[in-house]
C-alpha cells in the first residue's frame, strides 16, 4: 500500500527554449535565418526561446528537417520541462495546505503501513492526496465535504469528519484487495446462519470464516480498529452494484457487542439501499432512525429467535446458570444472552458481564 519507488526529481530544470538557443549559436544561426527557414515569425521563436510559448509537435519535426535533430529529443525536452514547471506550481500549492494535512490522523497511518512517513510539510499533503487517489485537495473537498458534513449534522454523531475520511478510505482500499463473487442474497442468508453457528467459538475460528461465507456471497469484510477521534462501531456502504462492505472497528471487543454489530450492519445489507453509507447507527444525510431500528431488530432476532426469548423472559430471575442454560438451548454465545437482556433493560448493565467474552481478532493481534 506504501509507494516505495524513489523517483529522481531535480531541484532545477532548463526551458528547451535555452537550449535551442545554444545550438542555433553553436552553428551561427541567426534566429530570423531559423524562423524563416522553419515557417515560423521571429517573434514566435523569440517567445519560444523564452519560454514563453511551447515546442509543439510540429515545430519538433520541423526543428528536426532544420537543424537535423530528432523530434523526440524537442519532444521530451519539452515535455519535462512542462512537468518541472508544473511540479514547482504543485509544491507552491502544496505549501498553502499543510495545516488541512496536518488534520489528519497521519501517525497512525504511518504506523498502519498507508504512508512512509513524511520527509516535509509538502510531502504530508502530497502523501495524503495519494492515500485518497485524489489529485488536489480541491478535489478531495468536492469528493469528501458533503459526506463529512452530513455526518458531522447527526446529534449522536460525534466522529472527527477527517478521521472518519481517513477510516472509510482504508476500507476502500482493503476492500478493493478482496475478491468476492456477485452479490447474491440467498447466499449471503446461508453464510449468517454458518456465522451464528460459530459465536461460541474465538476469532482464530470464527474471523476466517465470517471473511470466506461473506465474500462467496458477495460482501467484503473488514475488521480496521479505529482511530483516537472516531466513535463508531462498524459502517455498511455498496462499493459497487455487485459488492457490499461491512467494516467493523472491534471498538468493544466483547462477544456480545461484536455479534450485534455485525448482525446490525449485514442487514443494512440484506433490507436497505444500496446508496447509503450506514455508519454507527447513523444513515449518512439521514436524521431517520427507521431503517437503523430495523437493523436493530433484525440484529437481535436472528441470534436470539423471538419466540425463544419471550419465552425465556417468562423464567424471571435471570441468573448465571439459566443464561447459560438458554444460550446452549438457542446455539449461541452466553455474552450474547447477556448483551440483549441489557439493552432490553431486564438486567443492568453491571450484571453478569463475567459471561461476555473480550477478544483479539487474528490479524490485529499484538
Amino acid at each position: 500500500m506504501v509507494d516505495n519507488r524513489n523517483e529522481f526529481q531535480p531541484d532545477y530544470f532548463v526551458a528547451p527554449g535555452e537550449i535551442l538557443e545554444e545550438v542555433l549559436e553553436s552553428r551561427n544561426i541567426k534566429k530570423n535565418e531559423f524562423a524563416e527557414r522553419c515557417g515560423r515569425s521571429p517573434k514566435a521563436i523569440s517567445q519560444i526561446i523564452a519560454g514563453i510559448a511551447p515546442i509543439t509537435p510540429e515545430l519538433a519535426i520541423r526543428f528536426h528537417r532544420v537543424l537535423g535533430s530528432s523530434p523526440a529529443l524537442w519532444n521530451n525536452l519539452e515535455a519535462n520541462y512542462r512537468l518541472q514547471v508544473a511540479r514547482k506550481a504543485e509544491q507552491e500549492e502544496l505549501q498553502k495546505r499543510v495545516e488541512w494535512a496536518k488534520e489528519f490522523p497521519v501517525n497512525e497511518l504511518v504506523k498502519r503501513s498507508f504512508f512512509n512517513k513524511p520527509k516535509s510539510d509538502t510531502d504530508l499533503v502530497a502523501k495524503t492526496l495519494d492515500f485518497f487517489g485524489v489529485g488536489s485537495v480541491a478535489a478531495w473537498e468536492e469528493v469528501h465535504a458533503r459526506a463529512s458534513l452530513s455526518f458531522r449534522r447527526s446529534p449522536s454523531f460525534e466522529s472527527d469528519p477527517k478521521a472518519l475520511a481517513a477510516w472509510l478510505r482504508i476500507g476502500k482500499i482493503k476492500a478493493e484487495q478482496i475478491e468476492t463473487e456477485p452479490y447474491d442474497q440467498d447466499k449471503f442468508l446461508c453464510a449468517l446462519d454458518v456465522m451464528r453457528a460459530t459465536t461460541e467459538q474465538g476469532p482464530d475460528i470464527f474471523e476466517p470464516v465470517i471473511k470466506d461465507e461473506c465474500a462467496k456471497a458477495g460482501v467484503a469484510v473488514i475488521f480496521e480498529p479505529e482511530f483516537k477521534k472516531i466513535s463508531l462501531s462498524g459502517i455498511t456502504r455498496w462499493l459497487n452494484k455487485e459488492k457490499a462492505l461491512i467494516m467493523m472497528s472491534l471498538r468493544h471487543k466483547s462477544d456480545g457487542h461484536f455479534w450485534f454489530t455485525f448482525f446490525h450492519e449485514a442487514a443494512h445489507v440484506l433490507l436497505h439501499s444500496k446508496k447509503g453509507i450506514f455508519i454507527d447507527g447513523i444513515e449518512a444525510g439521514s436524521q431517520d432512525d427507521e431503517r437503523e431500528d430495523e437493523a436493530n431488530r433484525f440484529a437481535a432476532n436472528f441470534l436470539i429467535p423471538t419466540r425463544d426469548y419471550l419465552e425465556f423472559l417468562k423464567l424471571g430471575a435471570f441468573s448465571e446458570a439459566k443464561i447459560r442454560r438458554f444460550a446452549r438451548s438457542v446455539g449461541i454465545a452466553p455474552g450474547i444472552v447477556v448483551g440483549r437482556l441489557q439493552r432490553d433493560g431486564k438486567i443492568k448493565y453491571s450484571w453478569h458481564n463475567d459471561l461476555k467474552r473480550r477478544f483479539e481478532f487474528v490479524e490485529h493481534a499484538n
